[in-house]
C-alpha cells in the first residue's frame, strides 16, 4: 500500500466563512463521500485545516498506487461540480501510525 496526502483547495480564502447554501450542501456531499471512503480503509483521517493564510481540507489516503488516489480525489463531489475547487495529492514516501 501507498500513502498520499489530498490537499482540496477552497475557490476562495474566505469560503468556511462565507459559503453559499449551495456550498453547504456540496460540502455536506463532499463529507459523505470522505466518511465511505473512509469506511473502505482508502482514507486514514480528513479534515480542514485553519490555515491564517488560507484554510484547505486534507486527507490522508492509503491507495494501490498514485492513480488510484487522483482518481479517488477527482471524484470527490466538490470537484466534479466544478465549483472553483481544485486539488493536490502528493506521495507520503514515510508514514508512521498504529
Amino acid at each position: 500500500m501507498s500513502y498520499f496526502l489530498y490537499k482540496l483547495l477552497p475557490p476562495r480564502t474566505t469560503f468556511m466563512a462565507d459559503m453559499t447554501a449551495a456550498e453547504r450542501a456540496l460540502m455536506q456531499e463532499h463529507a459523505t463521500y470522505w466518511r465511505g471512503l473512509m469506511a473502505q480503509g482508502f482514507v486514514i483521517a480528513f479534515g480542514p485545516v485553519a490555515d491564517p493564510n488560507g484554510p484547505y481540507g486534507i486527507a490522508i489516503l492509503r491507495t494501490e498506487g498514485a492513480d488510484e488516489a487522483r482518481r479517488l480525489a477527482a471524484d470527490d463531489p466538490v470537484i466534479r461540480a466544478t465549483a472553483g475547487f481544485g486539488f493536490d495529492v502528493h506521495a507520503m514516501p514515510s508514514v508512521v501510525h498504529p
